[in-house]
């Protein structure tokens, strides 16, 4: 979660919502990502996205089923949908999204992916009040 959080500041320096992603198979680190909607002028460059691109393309893969996804802020409903299509193992993450998090809908991922929250979300989720009390000011 470290090195999502460290993606997530990424972003917050590019003035993207600040959420990073890490993808981890075997104890590895196989893929990095953060949001990046507004330098891609894209609406599906969300964190998780990203990575799970990268992690698939680095596995030869569309599947995922032996990694764990660490995303700083619960995942939308889009991310989690791809989530479930990915057949992830594991998804961890930060801080809860009560908005737009996936799970105001419903579980979206699939059957067999653990889920975990939780982890940093302190640190997470004040850096996503950071980001948005400078969007106010």
């Amino acid at each position: 979660m470290k090195e999502a959080y460290k993606q997530a500041t990424y972003a917050f320096e590019e003035d993207e919502i600040p959420i990073g992603a890490v993808i981890v198979c075997n104890n590895r680190i196989i893929a990095k990502a953060y949001n990046q909607t507004e330098k891609l002028n894209d609406v599906t460059a969300h964190a998780e996205m990203l990575a799970f691109t990268a992690a698939s393309e680095y596995l030869g893969n569309k599947y995922l089923h032996d990694c764990t996804l660490y995303v700083t802020v619960e995942p939308c409903v889009m991310c989690a949908g791809a989530s479930y299509w990915a057949q992830l193992k594991r998804v961890v993450f930060g801080t809860t999204e009560p908005k737009r998090g996936y799970r105001r809908v419903g579980n979206l991922l699939h059957p067999k992916t653990e889920m975990v929250s939780g982890i940093m979300a302190d640190e997470c989720a004040a850096l996503m009040a950071s980001f948005f009390a400078n969007k106010r000011n």
